[in-house]
């Protein structure tokens, strides 16, 4: 038998115990784990489920809401270890957190963070309580390193056309287009307004409907419709989040609203999220200049630890229709630039103008080269060279028409024309307006990022501004067919006046842990007792050695026990205890250092070996390589025992994390 369990590869990841187990004798046997079926779940006590980031890709939060005020949690276990179904005995557990909602919503919302994740591993995972078990959910990990596609949408707004179940048929119908098209999409990122009225859990229902959002982590952005109540952040938990009053626009946490900057990383992407929201002092909050320093703060903190910086907020500054000439995005356009340039932000995704645009590169509030023409479909940026993008509604409940440029400046704050352009503003280089759902696809490469504005419908219904008349819509499936692209550019990032280098290195095998029996496992033959004074019996041997393999990138620690059964002889037995041993290192290697002596339990009236005891460990650091591990036995037996042949089984068991 060569048991052995593998240890981790990357930073940032955990590796749960596992155990091996192999047995010295004529008996060997097997146990599944399995616990027995769990109670039928109660699945209409649980309700708005949603699968959330977490600050990084080994992690990922859970959602919901409840009918009782009890204590609850999330089960997590590898798709591949249920059983018909069933979560094992062993599954992972996370504790949740939450409290009572807002009265219009009532019940009690809880919240659990996922930690631990490995990559390439399918899960499933259930919550509630005993007796009291949602549904089971699943969702995927892939490589935590290297390329990867993520998928962001504008404002579901579930509820502002005026009719629900309209508007959940189209954002229903985006993420399963969008999510179809691109099943390995490693995350949704939100534009903000997820509802229509912050408080109205009709509205909120609609919304989490859909099974992706339980498949897929929603990466939640708040917009000017979430904001007026509690429901949002009930609703979404978010890691990393600083709820404290500079970043609530009214200044006040405990108030009836919503609010928060939160920041995560994944894989090699930075993405700060912010509560645009809060943007002038004079309502309470701290304001454009409190998010400006929490950005700074958390790129001087974390800015090293990724290659590309995304920031997302609701509100945009850089848009095409009537929501670009409202003066508090005229404040925020004046706001933001300059510092988002100087941090060497990449990537600027935005919300509420429910239509179309990608600017041109703005450096410090201006375009950066006056001479990129409209459309590029590659861009190269300069120190500073930010892209800005404003998605178009994903379900179809509200549209906004590109309004025209006015004479109110042609750079800065002002929504002057672009002079290679007179029908758009001054910084967008595409803008779009179709009155068709659609969603952005952003493509995370070793030196480049890619952004894909794509189709998820037609005029066709669902798209429920169209179907209730009001918007005209004159998209045709054969001409701009779902899944057609809208608009397409590369940015290649600057690497100054020097030349960059880069290598990929693949991940090394993660190496193995593992024990065998060195040579033959032959009966351990302890020979005829020696009787001493008629008192007791006495016989001694030594355990066939075990050869411990250690090759393990993570040098974990590791241990090695045993215990033996019962001697018996037909219908004749006597303790296990009896036995003792002093365990040996016979083989120095692996770290391996031997557990100390354990007496017959005849001397000392214990337990002998009739429980675990340790034969040899190692400490996390320790050397890779292979040890021999032996023991002397010291059996005692009463004199009382009757006459006979008696054998036992050692049973030897291996830890490691």
């Amino acid at each position: 038998m060569r048991p052995s369990t593998q240890a981790s590869g990357p930073a940032r990841r955990r590796v749960a115990t596992g155990t091996a187990a192999a047995f010295l004798g004529v008996a060997v046997a097997f146990g599944n784990g399995l616990a027995s079926p769990a109670s039928a779940a109660e699945s209409t006590t649980l309700s708005g489920i949603i699968l959330g980031v977490g600050a990084n890709e080994s992690q990922r939060t859970v959602t919901w809401y409840s009918a009782d005020d009890t204590a609850q949690k999330v089960q997590l276990v590898p798709t591949a270890q249920l059983a018909n179904g069933e979560f094992p005995a062993d599954a992972a557990v996370f504790d949740a957190t939450g409290g009572a909602n807002i009265a219009t919503s009532g019940g009690y919302n809880r919240h659990a963070t996922i930690t631990g994740l490995k990559e390439h591993t399918a899960y499933s995972y259930r919550v509630g309580g005993d007796g009291n078990w949602s549904a089971t959910y699943s969702f995927k990990t892939q490589d935590f390193e290297g390329n990867y596609d993520f998928l962001f949408y504008g404002d579901p707004q579930i509820g502002s056309s005026g009719n629900i179940a309209k508007d959940q048929a189209g954002w229903q119908d985006t993420l399963d287009v969008s999510l179809g098209a691109n099943p390995d999409a490693e995350l949704l990122v939100s534009g903000g307004d997820q509802v229509e009225t912050a408080n109205t859990e009709s509205q909120w229902n609609a919304f989490l409907a859909p099974d992706k959002l339980r498949q897929y982590p929603w990466a939640a952005t708040i917009g000017n419709h979430d904001v007026g109540g509690k429901a949002y952040e009930q609703h979404l938990y978010t890691p990393n989040t600083d709820r404290s009053a500079p970043y609530y626009s009214n200044g006040n946490p405990t108030s009836n609203t919503s609010g928060g900057d939160y920041w995560f990383i994944y894989k090699d992407t930075l993405f700060i999220d912010l509560n645009s929201n809060s943007y002038a002092t004079s309502q309470g909050g701290g304001g454009d200049a409190a998010h400006i320093n929490y950005v700074t703060d958390v790129i001087n903190k974390h800015g090293s630890e990724a290659k590309w910086k995304v920031l997302v907020y609701h509100h945009a500054i850089y848009s095409p229709a009537a929501h670009a000439k409202d003066n508090d995005n005229k404040v925020r356009r004046t706001d933001f630039p300059t510092t988002f340039s100087k941090l060497g932000v990449d990537l600027v995704l935005q919300g509420h103008d429910h239509s179309y645009s990608r600017s041109y590169l703005i450096k410090n509030g201006q375009k950066e080269n006056p001479d990129e023409q409209p459309g590029a479909a590659d861009v190269y940026p300069g120190p500073g060279g930010v892209l800005y993008v404003t998605s178009n509604s994903a379900s179809g409940s509200k549209y906004y028409d590109i309004t025209k440029p006015d004479s109110s400046a042609t750079s800065g704050a002002g929504n002057g024309a672009d002079p290679l352009n007179p029908d758009s503003y001054w910084y967008n280089s595409t803008q779009n307006q179709e009155h068709v759902r659609s969603y952005v696809k952003v493509g995370v490469r070793n030196d480049k990022l890619v952004v894909e504005n794509l189709r998820s419908g037609t005029c066709q219904a669902p798209n429920a501004a169209v179907e209730l008349g009001q918007v005209n819509c004159t998209n045709t499936p054969e001409g701009k067919p779902v899944g057609s692209v809208v608009d397409k550019v590369t940015v290649h990032p600057y690497h100054g006046n020097g030349q960059d280098l880069q290598v990929d290195v693949p991940e090394a095998a993660p190496g193995e842990f593992g024990w065998t029996i060195d040579g033959y496992n032959g009966l351990v033959d302890l020979g005829t007792a020696k009787e001493h004074d008629g008192e007791y019996f006495q016989a001694n041997g030594k355990i066939n050695p075990i050869l411990v393999s250690d090759s393990r990138r993570s040098l974990a620690p590791w241990s090695i026990s045993a215990n033996v059964t019962d001697f018996k002889d037909a219908d004749k037995s006597f303790s296990g205890a009896y036995l003792g041993w002093t365990p040996n290192v016979l083989q120095d290697g692996a770290g391996a250092k031997a557990s100390g002596s354990v007496a017959s339990g005849y001397d000392d009236n214990g337990q002998g070996l009739s429980v675990s005891r340790g034969l040899a460990s190692a400490e996390q650091g320790h050397a890779k390589g292979k040890a021999k591990l032996g023991a002397d036995l010291d059996l005692k037996i009463p004199g009382s025992v009757n006459k006979g042949t008696y054998r036992a089984t050692l049973t030897i068991t291996a830890l490691s994390s």
